[in-house]
């Protein structure tokens, strides 16, 4: 597996420094660099990639721009020397951005992810089931290990996940969105507001699920998860 990537930054070093920690992972073809957003912008008109650094401040348009004017979108990590784009890198759904001066750590967590989203996005149906989630929040592309779940609630327009150790992970889906990235065997939806993992159910009674620390309510449309679940024990 290899990502085809270029890379965008109207300043020279910046591009270079890029350009040379690519070259550092076999998993990354850096396809052509470019010190114009412009001229990025016509290449991959055309000639589509699986990843894209880009700066975000340059003269013409900006990394922002750009990548919203893009038909077919790349996994972007966007590199910037402004903490203050996070919530545009947020509606974009940026996997992640980095700030300048860019350090080789950083450099490799990021393409670590990407390279990691990159599997999870284009895995074949028969391959293993995934074992992990992945959603936006807190301006990044975020991993959730499906073993960690406790339960997720709806908060409107939000979900909230429920980890283990009382972790939570807020993020902008409805709820019948991210019940269609999890497996089906794996977690049911009890309520209008909850999904729970199957396996963490401790006891159903009154029309409540009693997880590890928690009781939850089943909701009269999703009885039919009762009587199922009853059925196997």
């Amino acid at each position: 597996m290899v990502l085809k990537c270029i890379a965008i930054d109207d300043e020279p070093l910046a591009l270079r420094l890029v350009s040379e920690y690519i070259s550092r992972f076999p998993a990354l073809q850096l396809v052509k660099t470019f010190d114009d957003a412009i001229s990025g912008a016509e290449f991959l008109k055309t000639k589509p990639v699986d990843l894209l650094f880009i700066d975000i401040n340059m003269p013409d348009i900006t990394g922002i721009d750009l990548v919203r004017s893009l038909p077919v979108k790349p996994i972007v990590i966007f590199t910037t020397a402004y903490k203050n784009f996070a919530y545009e890198g947020f509606e974009l759904e940026a996997l992640d951005y980095i700030l300048k001066p860019i350090d080789f750590k950083r450099f490799e967590k990021a393409v670590e992810k990407a390279i990691d989203y990159y599997r999870y996005k284009n895995k074949t149906t028969n391959e293993p089931t995934e074992e992990s989630l992945y959603v936006y929040s807190e301006y990044r592309m975020v991993k959730i290990e499906l073993s960690t779940i406790e339960y997720i609630e709806s908060m409107e327009d939000y979900i909230k996940i429920h980890l283990t150790n009382a972790k939570t992970v807020l993020t902008l889906m409805p709820l019948k969105k991210v019940l269609e990235k999890l497996p089906a065997d794996k977690f049911q939806r009890i309520h209008r507001s909850y999904i729970v993992p199957v396996n963490k159910i401790r006891s159903i009674q009154n029309r409540k699920v009693k997880l590890t620390d928690i009781e939850l309510p089943v909701s009269e449309s999703y009885q039919d998860f009762i009587r199922n679940w009853m059925k196997f024990r």
